[in-house]
């Protein structure tokens, strides 16, 4: 996979799952409203960076990143929630990147 791609999907993931985090803390865990504008325009910020992939078809790349995202998703539970994932966690994950490269890099006429 091109190191551009990967890091697209990287930065699409983490604006996405930042953007919702803020937003998060703002609505459940009451911090100020500027959390959840904040959040709202990083998520925002998301939608741009995944339109920046070279893949032609908009479905199968935000399919593919939703792989990503998985991965991703446990990372971040792992580093800022300190909710490490377990083996099974790690097992489908591994199942969703599998699947996101036969998505994206299947031969197709």
């Amino acid at each position: 996979m091109p190191m551009m791609t990967i890091l697209l999907f990287v930065l699409a993931g983490l604006a996405e799952i930042g953007g919702g985090y803020l937003i998060w803390l703002w609505l459940r865990e009451g911090k100020p409203s500027f959390y959840g504008l904040l959040g709202g325009l990083i998520l925002a910020s998301y939608g741009i960076i995944a339109t920046m992939q070279s893949f032609p078809s908009f479905g199968r790349v935000y399919a593919a990143y939703g792989g990503v995202f998985i991965v991703l998703s446990l990372l971040w539970s792992w580093g800022v929630d300190r909710k490490m994932p377990d083996t099974y966690d790690w097992i489908g994950a591994g199942i969703c990147l599998i699947g996101v490269c036969v998505m994206l890099f299947a031969p197709r006429h």
